[in-house]
């Protein structure tokens, strides 16, 4: 399902669609396949098994009350989270990923995470954390919501009309989830080179 979620879609149709994008902006499960979901759903429209306008009736609005209910999670909760037990289904060194990545994108972080797994998932945690007042982040988070769910489920659709996509669709999907990770493995292997380069060498004996 996480790889191919094309029986999941076909199984639940618009109410597993709406739950998954619900759980992962709202619920902190961050191993849910957004990205290749959304794209198979904007194909799956263009083969005329689900209706694009009704995509982005019924997801945009999960999306936005997603990412808001994140938002009053880490508001609420605030810097206990950095603290709470590691589980099979949290992890506090997230949302420490998506504090430094919101500390260092401020209120573009909103939109911008829409774009990236994991980090979607707590940067409104994150937000919530920093005590970013809830009208600029309702903002960001209705502009980045619509964003992200018209720029994948559109993409699906045009790009579904192509018979090589339709045949290798599986390929399509890994793309999609290498293409969205990079940016945060690049951002890793940047972090990880500047705190070598800040760390003095050891005195010779």
């Amino acid at each position: 399902m996480l790889r191919d979620p094309s029986d999941l879609i076909k199984w639940g149709g618009y109410p597993a669609l709406m739950a998954i994008i619900f759980l992962e902006t709202g619920a902190m499960v961050f191993f849910l396949p957004g990205d290749s979901l959304l794209f198979v759903a904007g194909l799956f429209a263009s083969r005329g098994l689900l209706d694009l306008a009704m995509l982005q009736f019924l997801l945009i609005p999960m999306a936005i009350i997603g990412d808001a209910l994140s938002y009053t999670i880490g508001r609420k909760a605030g810097p206990m989270l950095f603290n709470r037990p590691e589980t099979r289904f949290f992890k506090p060194q997230h949302v420490r990923t998506a504090h430094a990545f919101y500390e260092k994108h401020g209120g573009k972080a909103i939109v911008l995470a829409r774009f990236m797994p994991i980090v979607r998932t707590f940067v409104p945690v994150a937000a919530g954390i920093a005590g970013m007042r809830y009208r600029d982040f309702a903002l960001y988070n209705v502009f980045g919501g619509a964003l992200w769910i018209t720029s994948m489920t559109v993409a699906g659709y045009l790009l579904g009309q192509n018979e090589w996509v339709g045949k290798n669709l599986e390929k399509m999907i890994v793309g999609i989830i290498v293409l969205s990770v990079l940016p945060a493995i690049v951002g890793f292997v940047k972090e990880q080179r500047a705190a070598a380069a800040a760390t003095p060498p050891d005195d010779a004996a």
